[in-house]
């Protein structure tokens, strides 16, 4: 993962690109999405900007804002929840996949380098050129499957 600072200035250079100001509410912003490592809502990346910065005159606008622009320019990706919404989580990790349970919303990630290579393999085979990919498999939690079966008792 790149360190702070260089993804700082391409926040800056972004946002100048987009004529847009570098203020501290953005700054407050970035600094949360790149500290916290979990999926968020625009909601609870907002709850904790005010959390963290107190003092912050922050808007939800602000917060939709600096999403969107940073997930145009893959800053930061996002998981859709359909009518539900968007989940994000910031975009300078390692490559990696999600399991959605669509009963609680947890997101796990998880990495398989033979996923991975068959997937290159099948874009292969079929001459197509692939520049990037997205995996998402939805089901039932460990946990909500073990409350479900507690239930039915």
């Amino acid at each position: 993962m790149k360190e702070y600072s260089k993804l700082l200035e391409e926040f800056k250079t972004l946002l100048k690109a987009n004529n847009l100001k570098f203020t501290t509410q953005r700054e407050s912003v970035f600094k949360t999405l790149f500290e916290y490592d979990k999926h968020f809502t625009p909601e609870d990346l907002y709850n904790l900007v005010k959390k963290r910065f107190p003092n912050s005159n922050i808007g939800m606008t602000t917060v939709y804002r600096t999403l969107n622009l940073l997930e145009e320019n893959k800053l930061v990706t996002s998981i859709s929840f359909g009518i539900a919404g968007k989940k994000y989580e910031f975009g300078h990790k390692s490559h990696h996949d999600h399991l959605i349970c669509e009963v609680c919303g947890k997101i796990e990630e998880f990495e398989d380098e033979t996923i991975e290579k068959l997937q290159e393999k099948i874009a292969k085979m079929r001459g197509f050129k692939m520049t990037e990919h997205v995996m998402q498999l939805f089901g039932i939690c460990k946990e909500c499957q073990e409350n479900q079966n507690g239930e039915d008792s």
